[in-house]
């Protein structure tokens, strides 16, 4: 073998075989570049997030607030129906007793 070969020698290092070429300057600032673009779209996402989870917490208090108020609201028709409800029967109690009387004096 001639001492000024235009070949590698077969014992050249793995390691030299297997070496990439640094990355160009152009591609490290498109990569950091990149990098950076989904940082903001994340930071973004998280903040619209949490807007919308403020909005629901919102949404969510207004609604028991106006339930609440319509269970009061229900308790209040209850009671008054239950009081109509007493005073109609009462009121049929005493024409029917009134009928009863009439009746009563009328066969007599």
């Amino acid at each position: 073998m001639c001492s000024f070969s235009s070949e590698q020698p077969p014992y050249v290092p793995l390691v030299s075989a297997l070496h990439r070429p640094w990355p160009s300057k152009r591609h490290l600032r498109l990569n950091l570049h990149n990098r950076r673009r989904a940082q903001l779209q994340e930071a973004r996402r998280r903040k619209r997030i949490i807007v919308l989870e403020t909005e629901i917490k919102m949404r969510n208090l207004k609604l028991y607030v106006e339930n609440q108020s319509i269970i009061e609201e229900n308790e209040k028709l209850r009671k008054q129906a239950v009081l109509l409800h007493k005073e109609n029967q009462a009121l049929l109690f005493q024409l029917q007793k009134k009928f009863s009387e009439q009746n009563n004096s009328k066969t007599n």
